[in-house]
């Protein structure tokens, strides 16, 4: 009976794999702009003539299916092989940041070293890939790194990739043109030049996992046992991971950075019921191929008027929520796991408030004035006092309409998103937590570019939808939540799932809209350029307002850090506790967004370097940090004026660059 059911269970896989990539690849070739008779697709291939169908069949088509397989089995198979050495079933390349270090590394290859883009740009890409991997298990804690923290460290490291990307698109849109579909992932394909290129290569990294493949299995019984079955631990995990990344950039050189597939791909092989890696390995590459080509069809059934949607997108769309399903599948039966209480910065007295106030309202005045006397020719201090004074009206009205609001706006802006973070971070107790992990911000560029969509960009409707995606994108995390009883950790991950998710929806609206690639990248990345009374008034002014309620009720979040049995021991209703503060921290959150876009990291640092200055102490917490966050902001807004005028650099990204490493730093230096 046992034999029966393996035999039946291999035929599935293997054969019932194959057949459907088979019937998928056929499926595939038949689409396209023009349309092409069945018996003429059928003719192209077996018996090819010299005319125009068979030629687009066989040069474009086919090329463009063949690639999507090799593309499809690369990704899974390096899933397996990451999953194995990190011994984390959540790691691929998309979650532990590999395909945002190759995505850069090629970007900024392009620009400033294009002779070193040989093949494809591979080169750069596998470069970049293995930096990134090592900066990422390194940072993680190595081998012993739990799950949740691997990929936290890869979201954190992802966020720097991608704000640096996003700096070098925006400076040089021209000569990055061509990146931003390929940098979504594209199987476009005009000739079989990609498919000659990427296939030896990708099946010599192939043989040699299969031929390692009972090695990795040992590896799979710990670095203990593996060693005391004669085995080199250290050389394998080198060796495999080299060939994981090897798949990873030659994936990337071809078809940019396709996510997910290589965590959906083998999470479907071992739902199966397969655990040995040959048979893993092998058909994992089958229903990588499977996916891929799935994804592509989707996204030609989806735009029916066969605009390139970024394949990368569709399967962006499919495997965030296999991803959110793999999150709750491991939090069955570990409710009561991580309930400790999880903050940042050393737990001191710190420093008296009748001090440490007045001292950042100080740099905050201090900041402000520069602000207003730095222009594009640098700080001007005698010419803003004339203009304050009445002596240059022109001089008056620019300080007093244009630089006086926008650093107002700037500074209010830091404070809400501070206090959103501070709240964030409390609510899930992991110093890493701010709206952007939680997928607020995802859903408020999703908003806001549906709005863009829809009414052209109007000055009222953008915001307004920059604020419904925030609730709506909230309210799912919520929902998910609630089925995983508010863990931390938990929470955190479903927020990564559901901004992943948002993140596909916005990659489709740029190119589906035809929008420019520097605008809308630099409205996502966060910017107060053009800010004004307007946002201030309409916008930041109401949450300015609830912070004074929010300092009588913010001790319940030193009750909760005890842990939830102490917490419902004291009385406390934790689900709806947490629940109520999350919301609060997603109004504050929406409607920063709503007036400077989608700016993150405010809410990561100033809850952290509060605590180094104030103590844990969630009441002496709240005005430290919200006064660091308007300083952050207002610093960074003088710096994107200044640093490289007359052109301008996004805030946000100035932010996610100085604010990226430091929490890399964070997590290293501390358990998470």
């Amino acid at each position: 009976m046992a034999a029966l059911k393996n035999s039946m269970k291999a035929v599935l896989t293997f054969g019932g794999g194959t057949a459907l990539l088979c019937l998928l690849t056929f499926i595939h070739i038949t689409q396209g702009n023009v349309s092409i008779p069945f018996r003429e697709v059928v003719a192209a291939i077996f018996s090819p003539e010299d005319i125009i169908e068979h030629h687009t069949i066989r040069t474009l088509r086919m090329p463009r299916a063949v690639m999507g397989i090799i593309a499809g089995g690369a990704l899974a198979t390096a899933g397996v092989v990451l999953q194995t050495i990190t011994r984390n079933p959540l790691a691929s390349a998309s979650t532990l940041g590999i395909h945002s270090g190759t995505y850069f590394a090629v970007v900024f290859t392009t620009i400033f070293i294009p002779s070193a883009m040989l093949g494809n740009g591979m080169i750069p890409a596998f470069v970049g890939g293995i930096i990134t991997f090592i900066a990422v298990f390194i940072l993680a804690g190595g081998s012993r790194a739990a799950p949740v923290r691997m990929v936290l460290a890869g979201m954190v490291v992802t966020l720097l990739f991608s704000s640096l990307t996003s700096v070098l698109q925006i400076f040089y849109e021209n000569e990055t043109a061509g990146l931003f579909l390929w940098g979504s992932g594209t199987l476009v394909q005009n000739d079989w030049s990609g498919v000659r290129f990427s296939l030896p290569i990708a099946m010599a990294a192939l043989v040699v996992l299969l031929v390692m493949s009972f090695k990795l299995d040992t590896l799979t019984l710990g670095d203990d046992v593996a060693v005391s079955l004669g085995q080199r631990v250290n050389g394998i995990k080198f060796i495999a991971v080299l060939a994981a990344v090897l798949l990873t950039s030659v994936t990337v050189s071809v078809v940019g950075p396709i996510g997910f597939v290589g965590l959906v791909a083998p999470h479907i092989i071992k739902l199966i019921g397969y655990r040995k890696h040959l048979p893993l390995i092998t058909a994992s590459f089958i229903w990588g191929g499977v996916v891929l080509l799935l994804a592509d069809i989707l996204a030609r059934i989806i735009d029916p008027s066969f605009a390139e949607l970024p394949v990368g997108a569709i399967t962006a769309l499919i495997g965030a929520p296999w991803l959110i399903y793999l999150v709750l599948r491991m939090k069955k039966g570990r409710d009561g796991e991580e309930t400790a209480s999880i903050t940042a910065g050393k737990s001191t007295k710190g420093l008296s408030l009748k001090i440490l106030i007045p001292m950042l309202i100080a740099f905050i005045l201090v900041t402000l004035g520069i602000s207003l006397a730095s222009g594009n020719y640098g700080v001007e201090p005698v010419l803003t006092f004339q203009a304050l004074t009445g002596a240059n009206d022109f001089m008056r009205g620019l300080i007093l309409d244009l630089r006086l609001p926008r650093a107002l706006v700037a500074l209010c802006s830091g404070m809400v998103l501070a206090a959103s973070g501070l709240l964030f971070q409390g609510v899930l107790r992991n110093p890493l937590a701010d709206p952007s992990v939680i997928g607020i911000t995802s859903g408020a560029g999703v908003g806001a570019l549906v709005m863009m969509y829809i009414v052209g960009g109007a000055a009222f409707w953008v915001p307004v939808g920059a604020m419904i995606g925030s609730f709506v994108f909230f309210a799912a995390v919520m929902l998910l939540a609630i089925r995983a009883r508010f863990q931390p950790t938990t929470l955190a991950l479903l927020g990564i799932g559901v901004s992943a998710f948002g993140s596909a929806i916005i990659q489709i609206l740029v190119v589906q809209a035809d929008m420019g690639v520097a605008s809308a990248l630099t409205w996502l990345s966060g910017s107060t350029y053009a800010a004004g009374w307007t946002e201030l008034f309409h916008y930041l002014i109401w949450p300015l307002f609830m912070l004074p309620l929010l300092y009588l009720g913010i001790r319940v979040l030193d009750t909760l850090a005890l842990g939830d049995d102490t917490a419902k021991g004291l009385g406390v209703n934790v689900m709806s506790t947490r629940f109520q503060l999350a919301f609060i921290a997603t109004i504050f959150a929406a409607f920063s967004v709503a007036a400077v876009g989608a700016i993150g990291f405010v809410g990561l640092i100033a809850p952290h370097f509060s605590r180094l200055l104030a103590g844990p102490s969630n009441q002496r917490l709240l005005p430290v940090t919200i006064l660091v966050g308007g300083l952050l902001l207002i610093v960074a807004d003088l710096l994107s004026r200044t640093v490289l005028a007359p052109n301008e650099v996004p805030a946000g990204i100035l932010v996610a660059i100085v604010g990226a490493p430091y929490f890399l730093w964070l997590m290293k230096k501390r358990s998470v």
